[in-house]
């Protein structure tokens, strides 16, 4: 793993003060209710003693932690820290039991006793910063794709009346059919639905989706 010098300087909870801290990260474990402000100093260290070259910053009003890319999150709550890890699902040091009741893997932090020591949370960085020097990422989840649109009544017999427009609506791909049928269905009044499907009847004939003005 890739080292930086070690730092003199100290800053808040016996962290190496340097560049890469945020001293928003200070204000924010400042500000922190009393039994959060250990949890979170715990992380902070462990953080940059797995990883030295981290680099802090805030992401959604929390800190978080970089390297190579995303690395790791902490926040605090009114009654409870939470932590997660960016390729936790990754991870062997990380529990793979995911507890709902909190954003992260860990579940509630609500006294410094339920945090794991500084030497496993270490554990955890390093290897998760290790993944991010070998540039793996984690698989995305293939979304299941969407049904077919279905054509409403009014709009069917409009294009069977029309053969080009008829044809054409047959080789439009499922997006392009969305698109129509979403702002037809969408419209608020049955005059507004009737001038939509008028004019939708005409683009199609020609060949055009929906967007066509904005496409080039």
């Amino acid at each position: 793993m890739t080292s930086m010098p070690a730092r003199t300087r100290k800053g808040s909870g016996g962290v190496a003060s340097g560049s890469k801290e945020d001293p928003r990260i200070d204000a924010y474990i400042a500000k922190s209710r009393p039994f959060a402000q250990p949890i979170l100093t715990r992380i902070r260290k462990a953080v940059h003693a797995g990883c030295p070259a981290a680099t802090e910053t805030i992401k959604w009003g929390m800190p978080a932690f970089e390297y190579q890319g995303p690395l790791v999150g902490m926040a605090a709550f009114k009654a409870h820290c939470a932590l997660a890890f960016w390729k936790a699902s990754l991870m062997k040091t990380v529990p793979q039991d995911r507890r709902p009741e909190a954003m992260g893997q860990f579940g509630r932090f609500e006294s410094i006793g339920d945090v794991p020591s500084e030497a496993a949370l270490v554990r955890m960085v390093k290897e998760a910063a290790a993944l991010n020097e070998a540039g793996i990422k984690v698989p995305r989840a293939k979304k299941a794709p969407r049904p077919a649109p279905k054509t409403p009544p009014d709009m069917r017999a409009a294009l069977q009346a029309n053969g080009k427009a008829s044809a054409a609506w047959e080789a439009f791909p499922p997006s392009h059919r969305r698109e129509y049928i979403e702002w037809i269905t969408e419209a608020k009044t049955e005059a507004t639905r009737s001038r939509r499907l008028e004019t939708a009847i005409g683009w199609i004939a020609a060949g055009k989706g929906r967007n066509w003005k904005y496409q080039r």
